[in-house]
């Protein structure tokens, strides 16, 4: 299995289990981001912690996720990345447009954060 879903109150949580994150996984990974995001969800946090390799297919995934829950008015976050991938993203100065974070806890805080500044600006 290529990835441990767990939905979740707030938001979806995705844990990429392989080591590498490339043309071989991202494919499934989108169809799994289109089918989370098909059924409503608008959070999503994706957790990269077991992956140690990213290629470009893989960045690409990692942007689908992050278009469709700006699309939903929703929150993505990227957290678990080790320092290769970490480096990839800096290059990429994807940094800047990704939210980031350090841990899952860390990842859980900004979407909440997020929600209520939404549910706040709505009333």
């Amino acid at each position: 299995m290529e990835f441990k879903i767990e939905k979740l109150e707030k938001h979806t949580l995705i844990q990429v289990l392989e080591e590498k994150l490339d043309t071989n996984v991202a494919p499934s990974l989108k169809s799994e981001l289109v089918l989370i995001s098909g059924k409503g969800e608008k959070n999503i946090i994706l957790d990269l912690s077991n992956c140690r390799y990213c290629d470009s297919s893989g960045l690409s995934a990692i942007l689908v996720a992050n278009r469709l829950c700006k699309n939903a008015n929703g929150t993505f976050v990227l957290t678990g990345l080790n320092d290769a991938v970490d480096r990839l993203i800096t290059i990429s100065q994807l940094d800047t447009v990704l939210n980031i974070a350090y841990s899952t806890e860390e990842a859980i805080d900004i979407v909440n954060t997020e929600e209520e500044n939404r549910e706040n600006n709505s009333k």
